[in-house]
């Protein structure tokens, strides 16, 4: 690898990193100061989340370099607190008991054997779209964006754009490459459509 190649992806690894520290930060604010999730899919979360625990196994069963998937654990446990913050606002947090064990359970299962976890690999891309498509079902339905954090959406947008770059670069993995594309598409649709939604609510203020 060239120098500047293998500064370009020290770069992109540390900047990831250091962006997924704070990933979904803004959004916990958001909600907790206003006190409400509206606009904020649980249905997203869920498969987002389940999505991530998928895409972190494959990483780490089949050995991939640390620094291509180091933040997913960072951002699980964020995912996780936002999910808990929602449910509480929806006043559904009774239900927190029975996903925790559902997740543990269908992580378990994935990990019994190679070819389940390839086939979990190549669903969980399939999963994360889905995760992206209900929250943009919840902002068409709502209408309503303010809850919804931009800059947490960005910082996804950017993520992944990264993740696309050190995946070529380091593993070129076609499944994991694919699946970094579709979200980034999605992402891209989500951030578009919240900032289309809070300019239309303050035309109407």
């Amino acid at each position: 690898m060239q120098p500047d190649s293998a500064l370009l992806l020290l770069f992109a690894n540390v900047s990831t990193l250091a962006v997924c520290m704070v990933l979904k930060l803004p959004q916990i604010f958001t909600v907790v100061a206003a006190k409400n999730a509206r606009g904020l899919s649980v249905r997203s979360l869920i498969l987002e989340l389940t999505g991530f625990l998928v895409f972190l196994t494959y990483q780490t069963y089949y050995e991939y370099p640390l620094a291509t998937y180091l933040e997913y654990p960072i951002v699980i446990i964020q995912d996780a607190i936002l999910l808990m913050c929602v449910l509480f606002y929806n006043g559904n947090i009774g239900t927190a008991l029975p996903y925790t064990i559902l997740f543990i359970l269908g992580w378990r299962l994935i990990t019994i054997h190679k070819l389940i976890i390839d086939l979990a690999m190549n669903l969980s891309t399939c999963i994360s779209a889905l995760s992206k498509y209900a929250q943009l079902q919840s902002l068409w339905k709502t209408r309503d964006s303010d809850r919804v954090s931009a800059l947490t959406w960005g910082f996804s947008i950017y993520t992944v754009c990264t993740r696309i770059f050190t995946t070529l670069m380091t593993t070129q993995d076609t499944a994991v490459l694919i699946r970094y594309a579709v979200i980034a598409v999605l992402n891209i649709w989500v951030f578009a459509s919240i900032i289309y939604y809070r300019k239309a609510g303050k035309r109407k203020d």
